[in-house]
């Protein structure tokens, strides 16, 4: 069975943008977005690089309160969301 599928809206909350225009520029300009891991302690890990999200303040999308309550890829994943819509 054949179905369409209708894109309607972009969203991106990446390691190399924090929106889809910004994601698409540095994926234009061969930009990379691993780096070493910032968010939390590495030295007990055998893994030290990562693609993390920078420079992205949630409490500018979300309500303060859902911040504090919601786990992080949540977090991303609704701004993106908001992003598309």
């Amino acid at each position: 069975m054949k179905r369409r599928v209708v894109v309607t809206g972009l969203g991106a909350v990446t390691s190399v943008g924090n929106n889809v225009q910004d994601m698409w520029e540095a994926i234009k300009a061969g930009k990379n977005g691993i780096d070493y891991i910032t968010l939390f302690d590495t030295s007990d890990m055998k893994v030290k690089i990562a693609g993390e999200v920078k420079n992205l303040n949630p409490e500018d999308y979300l309500d303060k309160r859902d911040v504090k309550r919601l786990d992080r890829t949540i977090i991303l994943g609704l701004i993106a969301a908001q992003e598309a819509y």
